[in-house]
């Protein structure tokens, strides 16, 4: 994390360092460990007051895609400062009406430790279809927490509780096991019931990294 300091130097070496017809306006300088992200807002295509949605949206893309063609160069060169300069990529986005783009950025891996209550998260998310692995569930659960709390996963949770049961009063459910008491040999007075149930092996499926 960085100071708030130290991020309106960062966001001011972007203003004063941008060509001045680049963007209408500076909209966010955000910063990690490994990235820079500059956004920006670009202005509007022209269209009838007539226009329907799908021309406005075919509008907006096309003109994202022309800002980033003709402005490749000047961002390159603004980039490679930066980068010598703070030491971090920088990664490029613009605003164009309601629309919000985000060119190539920085995929970094992110290595931890989950404790058993974490990985069970991922793993539900992985039973119930969300996800293929639990490297994929936890980039999932980043960007869910981006815009929700945790209430959606407890309803999966419980809606796959209730997927396992109705499986398993179907035809390939488990076999029923006779319930009927054991009754004593009366002729072999060594014969005891067992009380030991057997243990269920765990999965012993190799962890996703």
């Amino acid at each position: 994390m960085i100071t708030a300091e130290q991020h309106e130097k960062l966001r001011g070496w972007f203003a004063g360092r941008l060509p001045d017809d680049l963007f209408e306006s500076l909209g966010e300088v955000t910063v990690d460990r490994e990235e820079i992200t500059v956004v920006g807002r670009i202005p509007e295509p022209r269209l009838a007051e007539s226009a329907s949605d799908a021309e406005r949206e075919a509008a907006v893309g096309s003109r994202i895609q022309e800002f980033r063609e003709r402005t490749r160069d000047a961002r390159v060169a603004v980039a490679r400062e930066a980068e010598h300069r703070f030491g971090k990529k920088v990664s490029w986005g613009v605003e164009c009406g309601a629309e919000r783009a985000l060119f190539t950025h920085v995929a970094a891996p992110v290595m931890t430790r989950l404790r058993q209550p974490q990985r069970q998260v991922l793993d539900t998310l992985i039973a119930a279809g969300v996800a293929r692995s639990r490297s994929e569930a936890l980039a999932w659960c980043v960007r869910l927490v981006e815009r929700h709390a945790d209430d959606w996963l407890t309803e999966l949770r419980d809606s796959l509780e209730h997927v396992q049961r109705v499986r398993a009063q179907g035809p390939d459910g488990p076999e029923p096991q006779d319930t009927t008491p054991p009754t004593d040999n009366p002729t072999d007075p060594s014969a005891e019931a067992s009380d030991e149930a057997p243990t269920d092996t765990p999965d012993g499926r190799p962890a996703d990294n």
